[in-house]
């Protein structure tokens, strides 16, 4: 399951952006909903941060994971999100509690989506 879009302050714009996925698969099917509504309560931010274009929330239950599609102007954009305080708390409250995996890619591609899906640093169309 996939949320709508949820834009930030930062127009898309014809230039390349920073597309950054990431993917939590908790240890624990118990843990799976509180994993989500921290990344809500997150969102919640996101019409204000620096940088921030928009991101998709995405949800598996079946495979116990869940995680985001977030989409920067930049670098410096991402690193100030992850240095937020309330970002690191919820990092350090799920530490131990599953894997965590991310990866991101610069990208002019249109389907930001599909994008995110590529390896990082494989050219894309």
């Amino acid at each position: 399951m996939r949320s709508r879009w949820i834009a930030g302050p930062e127009p898309r714009g014809d230039d390349p952006v920073l597309v950054s996925r990431t993917d939590f698969r908790v240890n624990h099917r118990i843990d799976l909903p509180r994993a989500a509504f921290a990344g809500w309560r997150l969102a919640r931010l996101w019409p204000e941060l620096d940088g921030a274009i928009g991101l998709w929330l995405w949800t598996d239950a079946r495979d116990r994971r869940c995680g985001s599609v977030s989409v920067w102007r930049d670098e410096a954009s991402l690193r100030g999100f992850v240095r937020l305080a309330e970002h690191v708390r919820i990092m350090r409250a799920y530490r131990g509690r599953g894997v965590l995996t991310s990866t991101s890619i610069r990208t002019s591609a249109q389907d930001l989506w599909t994008a995110s899906f590529s390896p990082a640093g494989t050219p894309d169309s």
